[in-house]
């Protein structure tokens, strides 16, 4: 495989990268160098090479236009544009066309061309979207940040920033154009895209990025690095509350300097330190750092903060691990308080070093604190609850002994070994373009649910991907209690078959596989049929202040499912029906793992899903096999006759009546459900033979 990378602003060079030299070379560039050297590491890639713009300025000789040379084991082309000189990414729009046919030339002229495109931010889409029409290449898409993210977070200011609405035009393009859609975390693929008028869930695939944590898991502190710091600090020995990020206004670093300023147990307990990018002199900066800078500085004054807070000028890029072994041996916490965070490579780094985080709770912060359990999330609008995420910590050497231990799971989850394989999987199946091998009248349908069905085991998972492998004619599905984005994601860190049909959201959502065998597309009809006297807001309204009822985060949340905690109250799931019913309103209630409450359309639930997919592929009750483990499966094992209770069930499944139908498997997970549908189909077997 023949992979060109298209990334076309920063001052992109392949190592000793100076961050925080402008405003764009952020941590994008820090995705694309590791990404490009994991994939050419491994897997079917026989070629890599990263296409940029290449320009004349005194940022530096070795961002002039030049042909494809090798740095550092990369190979980067170099090219002219329209425009001689150095543009911020704002401008770059103009330069796309002329990038485009300097492009086009370097392809044609190679023995053999790129069999796919990666475009880094939507300029380069545009690029790629160019190249496509004339050379019949396809590409995926990175968008890294989105414009109108940007746009939202900053409201009314959103006017005074140069080209924001053409941005945002051409990010619409590139969504609808590219193939693939690569996002690094949920909030991105569910929340941040959903903005975009062509969004369409089937074509975005969640790839957390991979981080080279092995040195920062024994970073040590340097002498240089605390001299550096403790040269601003009245009490260098205080614990520390770390900030590590470019001076720009979506980094939020004066909310974070605001919130120290403003709570006095935090200034009590606690010294700041704010490495925000790189800097020989303020008058040299671009813009809008050079005034978020200018603002750090005016609120260290208005607060009087001087000998609490630390502001180096500079920092090296080696001296990065030590930054953070100096606030782990003072214990302190790394606060990410970002507008928005598209991942935080960051916080990995802070993980693995042993910090615990305060993080921003919009963008990839949420899938680290859930897959580490080593933090806080915080609205990272309000100053009052950044300082009471740190105080939280701070005030509890239990809670920051707990955190500060979880964050090596960050070293093993998030590898680039393991990034780039998933990522090479994704790329073959887009170019293979092989369908899915789906009879033209399949005549059996088996839907498992994910969490503790499916998944759990690794071994049975191996085991039920090589049976599944050898059943014809049967169409395989899952329905499960989470979003598209997660469930497709679960399922590819488990190295499980690739569902034909998927039901999420608890029944509310089914989408279906593409003849591409790779993207899904949404099922319309079951849209129509679930929305039908759906009222969102009044079923917000009718249980807002229920006792014993605790709203989920925002990114649980789906157009036709509200999802809430529950106390374990027994009585919770009646109490919520009365409500509703009082409000006149008809919805379904589900209840499960005592804990977890969904309340969804009264058409929707997993079992509405299943039989409306049954009677799609026209089948009989007796051809589908339905397995569940918990109680937000009850709906789909009550309907269906051939109903599989896998043996690590929860909720009490097998003594419910309405279950006394189901087949209670010995085994656990995966290879319970086949041993459910053995079990089914002997029984078939033998009622056939009898009848004869």
């Amino acid at each position: 495989m023949f992979l060109l990378h298209v990334a076309l602003q920063g001052c992109l060079r392949a190592d000793n990268v100076e961050y925080g030299l402008t405003a764009d070379t952020g941590g994008h560039i820090r995705y694309l160098l590791d990404l490009v050297k994991a994939s050419s590491a491994a897997g079917p890639v026989r070629r890599t090479v990263i296409a940029t713009r290449g320009f004349e300025s005194d940022l530096g000789a070795e961002y002039a236009p030049a042909p494809v040379r090798a740095e550092a084991g990369v190979e980067i082309l170099r090219l002219a544009t329209r425009s001689p000189h150095y543009l911020p990414k704002e401008e770059l729009w103009a330069e796309t066309e002329s990038f485009a046919e300097g492009l086009i030339a370097w392809i044609e002229a190679q023995g053999q061309r790129p069999d796919m495109l990666h475009a880094h931010y939507a300029d380069a889409a545009s690029v790629a979207a160019i190249v496509e029409d004339r050379l019949g290449i396809p590409f995926v898409f990175t968008a890294h940040s989105l414009g109108r993210v940007k746009a939202d977070v900053m409201g009314a200011r959103a006017a005074e920033v140069p080209h924001l609405g053409k941005r945002i035009e051409i990010e619409e393009a590139a969504i609808r154009r590219a193939s693939l859609v690569i996002a690094s975390s949920r909030d991105e693929a569910e929340v941040q895209y959903a903005g975009y008028a062509g969004y369409d869930p089937g074509r975005i695939r969640i790839l957390p990025p991979g981080s080279d944590l092995s040195r920062f898991g024994a970073a040590t502190a340097c002498p240089e690095v605390e001299a550096s710091i403790n040269r601003f600090l009245s009490e260098p020995d205080k614990p520390v509350l770390l900030a590590l990020a470019r001076p720009v206004a979506k980094k939020n670093l004066c909310a974070l300097v605001r919130a120290f300023g403003e709570n006095a147990e935090l200034r009590q307990r606690a010294n700041l330190v704010i490495m925000a990018g790189n800097r020989q002199d303020l008058a040299a900066l671009d813009g809008e750092m050079a005034g978020e800078i200018r603002e750090i500085l005016c609120l260290i004054d208005r607060y009087d903060l001087y000998g609490q807070v630390a502001y180096p000028k500079t920092h090296r890029p080696d001296d990065v691990a030590a930054i953070y072994a100096y606030a782990r041996d003072r214990r302190g916490v790394f606060v990410n308080p970002a507008l928005n965070e598209p991942f935080g490579l960051t916080l990995l780094e802070a993980s693995a070093v042993g910090l615990p985080l305060v993080a921003t709770d919009s963008g990839g912060p949420n899938d680290i604190i859930e897959m580490c359990g080593n933090g806080e999330l915080v609205d990272p609008q309000s100053t009052q609850a950044i300082a009471e995420g740190a105080l939280r910590i701070l005030r509890d050497p239990a809670l920051w002994d707990g955190y500060a231990k979880a964050g090596a799971k960050a070293v093993a989850a998030y590898d680039w070994s393991r990034h780039a394989t998933r990522y090479h999987e994704l790329l073959a199946s887009l170019l293979a373009q092989r369908p899915e091998t789906i009879a033209p009248r399949p005549d059996q349908l088996l839907i498992c649910d994910i969490d503790n069905t499916l998944v759990g085991c690794d071994i049975g998972v191996r085991r039920f991907s090589q049976w599944r492998s050898e059943q014809e004619g049967m169409v395989f599905g899952v329905a499960t209690g989470r979003s598209f984005h997660s469930a497709m994601s679960i399922l590819e860190q488990r190295d499980a078959p690739r569902p034909q049909v998927m039901i999420t959201s608890v029944g509310s959502e089914i989408y279906h596989l593409d003849a591409n065998g790779t993207t899904y597309t949404a099922d319309p009809d079951w849209r129509a049929i679930v929305q039908r006297g759906w009222n969102r807001q009044a079923v917000l309204r009718a249980l807002k202040g229920l006792p014993g009822l605790q709203p989920q985060a925002a990114l649980e949340q789906r157009a036709f499912k509200l999802s809430y905690f529950s106390d374990g109250d027994r009585e919770i799931t009646a109490r919520v029906r009365a409500r509703l019913e009082v409000a006149g309103l008809q919805c379904s209630v589900i209840h499960s793992h005592g804990r977890y409450l969904d309340i969804l359309p009264v058409r929707a639930s997993k079992g509405t899903a299943v039989d409306f997919v049954r009677r799609r592929y026209g089948l009989p009750e007796n051809a589908v096999f339905v397995a569940g483990d918990s109680g937000n499966d009850i709906e789909m094992l009550r309907t269906i006759p051939q109903a599989i209770i896998v043996a690590n069930f929860s909720d009490d499944l097998a003594s419910l009546p309405a279950l006394s139908h189901s087949y209670v498997a010995r085994a656990t997970h995966a290879r319970g459900v086949i041993e459910g549908v053995l079990h089914f189909r002997n029984k078939a077997r033998s009622a056939w033979q009898s009848a004869r």
